[in-house]
């Protein structure tokens, strides 16, 4: 997905029909997107903004089934999920999607233990007998001793035993813009910053798009037997373009999540925490822990929700209150707020409504998909895929997407199994090596190859020595990053987990990203000012004492390429 490769996908879409059209560059349009173009059907796909720059980046970034599903008796619903956990640990995504565990503290005696322990076993087993499973550890019941063995930074006197279960995590934004870059490699057209304004008609049928390449204003249409909404949050907007109120409608939920060192916290486990509303899950994450999340109603701007100090001081509130040294304000170095797409109409508290999909056809040639969660994203793909398909006039194979790995998945295990050698080849740290391949997997040779040309893409980034130089020239030779954000907030993620949250990297990412995209020195500059602006603008909403002031500060700085 080079500067090149989104050029000539602009062209290619424009220069005839196309079977699919998707609309939506979140998990759920690239995951439809994978699945058209494996059955054969010529396929485009477009982004307003980045990859994954909505809902797709801003997750608690699990794959699970969801015990609290479980406890809905929502036996489909997770049943589904914990398929799904299986394919993407091993066979979709194994470079990308790792097992995690996590502690549920007990409170009561007796009563609690059977409860939840009956509900883990039951969870359990349900990953198990899906048959794609890779195994991860089963449950097991700890004393309070055992427990607090595994997580010293707990109260004694916050619980009486615990339960111990595994499921899995994924950096959902770089997940997200894989999805997408593997579909290019079967032969799709990929674009953002593309933005769909209107609908082509023929008479009730939708026929196709008119579209704006935000980058340069030039707009062209392209033509297509279907077109599908997977819009998220904004699938409401984008139906009104169709002149159509749609079967359903889409309600946004905000989730609020904190990012804190991992230093601050002692513990071997990531920890799970009922609250008054929902859960918290304390989320192990690399050298941090992601805190979260909130469950309110948002009816703001869409594009950037904002996190208020109440936000904050509330998920700080949940989780002080069984750790032993309280965490504050100052050890928060990132934060983080994202929109869940809530199907409405079944209750006026967003933590119960559904997080099933529906997909509808409003009306001929436009195909709407929303609801759902990350981790089905492949089952809400391919059933939008399957409804358009019903109105073409063609055979079209059956989806194939739970057997196709993703880009850096195959020979995963063998160039892990490696990793020492390519650690003595390179000259990199070990540790170096497998932070790489657990964001590029087999790819992690074209980073080395980076390297190997110019040593001195093997320098970190100022602020955020996790993430090379060498990242930041491949997140634009290969990954579509077109601006500063793109690279800072989503193909790294220094714009959470660094304290600076990105600012003394900016002028060097910028530099690197000039030459790759044609960049004068005014415009770079620009980017870092549009950059610093942002961060200053999120420092500042996250000050607010509610929503709508957090609101007005996050809208304080203007986006790069404005809508």
């Amino acid at each position: 997905m080079s500067p090149q490769g989104r050029a000539d996908a602009l062209v290619g879409m424009a220069a005839g029909e196309v079977d699919v059209l998707i609309v939506g560059g979140g998990v759920v349009g690239a995951g439809a997107a994978l699945d058209a173009v494996t059955r054969g059907l010529s396929t485009a796909i477009v982004e307003a903004r980045d990859w994954a720059s909505g809902t797709s980046s801003r997750s608690s970034k699990l794959v699970h089934g969801g015990l609290r599903y479980l406890e809905m008796l929502d036996f489909g619903l997770v049943r589904e999920a914990l398929h799904e956990r299986g394919l993407l640990i091993g066979r979709i995504a194994p470079h990308l999607v790792r097992p995690v565990s996590f502690l549920y503290p007990l409170t009561h005696r007796g009563w609690e233990r059977a409860y939840v322990g009956a509900g883990v076993l039951l969870y359990d087993v349900m990953g198990a007998v899906g048959g794609v499973s890779r195994g991860l550890p089963r449950h097991r019941h700890l004393s309070r001793r055992r427990a607090l063995r595994q997580a010293p930074a707990l109260k004694r006197d916050a619980l009486s035993g615990a339960v111990q279960y595994w499921d899995a995590q994924v950096d959902d934004a770089r997940h997200t813009m894989m999805v997408v870059r593997t579909a290019v490699g079967f032969g799709a057209w990929a674009a953002n910053r593309t933005r769909v304004v209107a609908f082509l008609r023929e008479g009730e049928r939708v026929s196709g798009a008119r579209l704006v390449d935000l980058e340069t204003g030039h707009e062209f249409t392209v033509r297509a037997k279907q077109v599908i909404n997977a819009t998220g949050v904004w699938t409401d907007e984008t139906q009104r373009l169709a002149d159509t109120r749609g079967q359903f409608h889409v309600r946004a939920s905000k989730g609020v999540h904190l990012v804190v060192p991992r230093d601050r916290l002692q513990s071997a486990t990531g920890l799970i925490l009922r609250t008054a509303t929902s859960v918290l899950f304390v989320i192990p994450w690399g050298r941090h822990w992601i805190i979260g999340t909130t469950d309110t109603d948002w009816s703001l701007d869409l594009a950037h929700p904002a996190a208020s100090a109440r936000d904050i001081d509330y998920l700080l509130e949940q989780v002080n209150s069984v750790l032993s040294a309280p965490l504050s304000r100052a050890d928060v170095e990132g934060v983080y707020a994202g929109l869940r797409p809530l199907l409405s109409g079944e209750s006026e508290s967003t933590s119960k409504l559904s997080r099933e999909h529906v997909v509808g056809h409003p009306v001929p040639g436009l195909v709407v998909v929303a609801g759902g969660k990350y981790t089905t994203y492949r089952v809400m793909a391919k059933d939008a895929v399957d409804e358009a398909v019903r109105g073409m006039d063609q055979f079209v194979p059956a989806s194939c997407t739970d057997t196709i790995a993703l880009a850096g998945a195959a020979g995963f295990e063998g160039v892990r199994n490696q990793r020492h050698r390519l650690a003595a080849q390179s000259g990199l740290h070990l540790a170096r090596i497998e932070h790489l391949l657990g964001r590029y997997g087999s790819l992690i040779h074209d980073l080395l190859a980076l390297i190997a040309a110019d040593p001195a893409l093997a320098q970190p980034l100022p602020g955020v020595d996790d993430y090379l130089l060498a990242e930041v020239v491949y997140a634009v030779t290969h990954e579509g990053a077109r601006h500063l954000d793109d690279v800072l907030a989503r193909r790294t993620r220094a714009s959470i987990e660094a304290w600076d949250r990105g600012v003394s990297a900016a002028p060097v990412v910028a530099a690197l990203m000039a030459p790759l995209l044609g960049w004068d020195t005014t415009h770079q500059a620009t980017e870092v000012e549009h950059y610093l602006a942002r961060v200053n603008a999120e420092r500042e909403s996250q000050q607010q004492p509610d929503d709508a002031t957090a609101d007005a500060a996050r809208l304080g700085a203007p986006d790069i390429v404005p809508l």
